[in-house]
């Protein structure tokens, strides 16, 4: 399995480390109230990441992955069961800064510019000026968006924008990012470009990582492990380690393992549309 742990590089950057890191979930289970009655979106998970690995959800629409980032964000809390980041309770996680979400949408703030919206959380934690916006400047040169600090969100693409977003995450050197389909909405090359962008972002700091995700292909690409889901109420039906080279580069995808991974998972996902169709 490629395991990305790189303990000797996190501890020289700071990022706490113990044996507890990781996300970890136990027996979990959420209930909605809706005006029909009550909706088991996820049903009994159980799932361990250790501390370092890039895990990948994938599922039919509806089958909860995004509820699950969003418990172990303190989003949502769970029915029953337990889930831990860095072996804290989520909202002690929250508070300490053990994780930082990356959401679909880049959710910039219109009036501030590039380099101010990256800089932000450390504004909120009370950095110093200097210090900040001197991080901030680093976060965007390493997401290759050097030069557009003074840009206002509005001016950049799509594509640029998540960027920006991404490195206003990283900006508090995260021990984990919660990453809920970052590049969905954006077109197909400038995906394949995002996702080259995270694999390079991956060796500046290993973050623990969990990825949600409707893309076969970039979840194989990206991922350490896949976790595939089945149709509401959500459980996991299959986990899967994706034995690619670490260094993963755009011929990558045309490796002949990277389409046995994308044809199984493919297999898993269709038993669980044909679930929901029933």
């Amino acid at each position: 399995m490629t395991n990305r742990v790189r303990a000797d590089e996190l501890s020289k950057k700071g990022n706490p480390m113990n044996e507890a890191s990781g996300l970890k979930a136990s027996g979990v289970s959420k209930v909605f109230s809706t005006p029909t009655g009550e909706l088991l979106a996820l049903d009994n998970v159980s799932i361990d990441i250790p501390r370092g690995q890039f895990v990948s959800i994938i599922g039919p629409s509806g089958c909860g992955k995004s509820t699950l980032l969003r418990m172990f964000a303190d989003l949502e809390h769970p029915s029953s069961g337990e889930l831990l980041v860095n072996g804290m309770p989520t909202g002690e996680a929250r508070t300490k800064r053990q994780y930082a979400m990356v959401f679909q949408a880049p959710t910039l703030l219109p009036w501030k510019n590039v380099l101010k919206n990256v800089a932000l959380p450390l504004k909120i934690m009370g950095t110093d000026s200097a210090t900040r916006l001197e991080t901030a400047r680093e976060m965007l040169k390493l997401v290759g968006l050097e030069g557009f600090e003074n840009q206002l969100p509005w001016q950049l693409s799509g594509g640029m924008q998540q960027r920006v977003s991404i490195a206003r995450a990283l900006t508090v050197r995260p021990p984990a990012l919660l990453m809920d389909e970052p590049f969905g909405a954006l077109d197909e090359i400038t995906r394949d470009r995002m996702n080259l962008e995270l694999v390079s972002l991956r060796r500046f700091d290993s973050q623990t990582v969990l990825f949600i995700t409707h893309s076969i292909s970039e979840a194989v690409f990206l991922s350490d492990r896949v976790l595939v889901m089945s149709a509401r109420p959500g459980k996991v039906i299959a986990d899967i380690t994706i034995d690619l080279p670490e260094d993963r580069t755009a011929d990558t995808r045309q490796d002949p393992k990277f389409f046995e991974y994308v044809s199984d998972i493919r297999g898993y996902l269709v038993d669980a549309y044909n679930t929901t169709a029933r």
